[in-house]
């Protein structure tokens, strides 16, 4: 197992060398050293957490949207790699499962699906999530604050995936749900933590966006 994981992480360190969206090598290495604490924790199956959680942007729409549909660059890296079909549908099947999609997010069908999901969202949240936040805000020309644009809540998938907003928008609209959408115990011991943090953050920067952090 060990080659094959060192290969994987080899794999995305090439494959993202010019991605600073926050969707990055970095990301994805904190993804898989949560998903495989919790997945040994929750007695998943830590071969197939470890190499999802490794492979799951590979193939993000927003990355690569040419091969999303059918993983290609998961499938192709995994068969490369001699790894049985059956758990590349595995493998593929948690991937498919991960992301954030509004009203519509999936939760996943397997104990590794949850996993991983768990891990990739732990990873938008707190300290690095509101880092990451504002990174992808930045690489797609988003505002930081506009108090003239208001969240939208309750989006379907389309028009999740469709909607442009500013940064401190996307903490009312993805960031502060995903406490609640946490699948197993070990994430949410973590989340808690995060959430507040987050959420201290935010005040913070409203207060001093409208200077009622001083007195005159």
């Amino acid at each position: 197992m060990s080659n094959i994981i060192e290969n994987a992480i080899e794999y995305i360190k090439t494959f993202f060398a010019s991605e600073y969206s926050g969707h990055d090598f970095d990301h994805s290495i904190r993804v898989y050293k949560l998903a495989k604490t919790i997945a040994i924790k929750e007695n998943a199956n830590v071969t197939l957490v470890s190499l999802a959680a490794l492979l799951h942007d590979v193939d993000d729409v927003k990355i690569s949207p040419n091969t999303h549909e059918d993983k290609l660059n998961a499938v192709s890296f995994l068969k490369n790699e001699d790894v049985s079909e059956s758990d590349i549908d595995s493998i593929c099947t948690i991937i498919s499962e991960v992301s954030f999609n509004g009203a519509d997010t999936l939760t996943p069908s397997t104990l590794e699906g949850k996993c991983v999901q768990d891990a990739d969202r732990l990873d938008a949240i707190g300290a690095i999530g509101i880092a990451r936040a504002f990174a992808f805000g930045g690489n797609h020309n988003r505002e930081i604050h506009n108090p003239d644009i208001k969240p939208v809540l309750n989006m379907s998938k389309e028009e999740y995936r469709n909607h442009k907003s500013t940064t401190i928008n996307h903490f009312y609209e993805k960031l502060f749900l995903l406490k609640d959408m946490i699948n197993t115990q070990t994430a949410r011991e973590i989340a808690d933590h995060r959430d507040k943090f987050m959420r201290s953050f935010v005040d913070e920067f409203l207060c001093e966006w409208d200077g009622t952090d001083f007195n005159d």
